[in-house]
């Protein structure tokens, strides 16, 4: 007959073996101030002026620690305007960016250098989410086709500064046609989302503490996008859009996870940020 002590300790030992295991702790999210946008109006948002009293945006990049590998997700405005204070933004009269402290600096303080990242994933193409990508080349790049093609392709989309990014194309790179499980535990998710550009994407975390999280890319911009599922009038494709809204609200409602809109300031001043952590 089986000692029941033998068995208890066992079982003991197994379960704190598997609490303490990569494997099931689930990843770690640094969350980095990569700079802000303040507008004069949101009429290019979908949105009038009445209906949000927002001008600021936050401009995110993250940093996710899983099963021993590092990716960034989203890497912020350009690097070139850390420390000039207000730059403004010819094409939007009135709008002026922002950035103190640069993606470098802030990935330092975690250990970091961009040649020690082992993933990069962006959103999407636009230059407030691309500005460091650079740096990046020697990570594994995972990107959608269609958002690849219009990068890179002979019809490249003309919201896109290729300056920003063009050391990915020689990048080691994953096309993605859909959904994709970074590490293949369920625990990180890029979810296609296209509309505001070809290959548009969100991305889904399951952490042990925090739980199940969604960052929205920029399929939202404000609170009120999602309650009025407004669409941007610089959106590649509406009814594309409409469609992952409908996706990501659908995922959210399965899941039960929180959404993040990234670029929510309200948001984005609640939460803390790197070196400190989320997990």
């Amino acid at each position: 007959m089986t000692n029941p002590w033998k068995r208890l300790i066992g079982l003991a030992v197994a379960g704190f073996i598997a609490a303490c295991s990569p494997q099931s702790s689930g990843p770690k999210l640094f969350v980095m101030d990569c700079g802000s946008l303040t507008l004069k109006d949101v009429a290019g948002f979908g949105l009038t002026n009445d209906d949000t009293p927002v001008r600021t945006l936050f401009v995110p990049c993250y940093l996710l620690q899983h099963k021993g590998k590092t990716m960034l997700w989203e890497a912020g405005l350009p690097l070139a305007i850390v420390g000039a204070g207000k730059v403004d933004i010819e094409s939007l009269p009135g709008a002026y960016l922002e950035y103190e402290v640069s993606l470098v600096d802030q990935l330092a303080e975690i250990g970091l250098t961009p040649a020690e990242v082992d993933y990069i994933a962006l959103s999407h193409l636009h230059f407030d989410h691309i500005g460091a990508a650079n740096l990046f080349a020697g990570s594994t790049w995972f990107v959608q086709r269609s958002e690849h093609e219009v990068a890179f392709g002979e019809k490249a989309n003309p919201a896109f500064v290729p300056d920003y990014y063009a050391a990915l194309e020689t990048a080691k790179t994953q096309i993605l046609d859909g959904d994709h499980d970074v590490f293949g535990d369920g625990k990180v998710k890029l979810i296609s989302a296209p509309g505001h550009t070809p290959g548009h994407m969100a991305l889904l975390l399951d952490m042990k503490k925090t739980g199940k999280l969604l960052l929205s890319g920029d399929l939202y911009h404000f609170q009120m996008s999602r309650q009025l599922k407004s669409v941007p009038v610089f959106n590649h494709d509406a009814e594309d859009t409409r469609e992952a809204m409908e996706k990501v609200e659908a995922l959210l409602a399965e899941t039960g996870a929180t959404l993040w809109i990234e670029h929510d300031m309200e948001l984005a001043r609640t939460l803390k940020k790197a070196p400190n952590f989320y997990q």
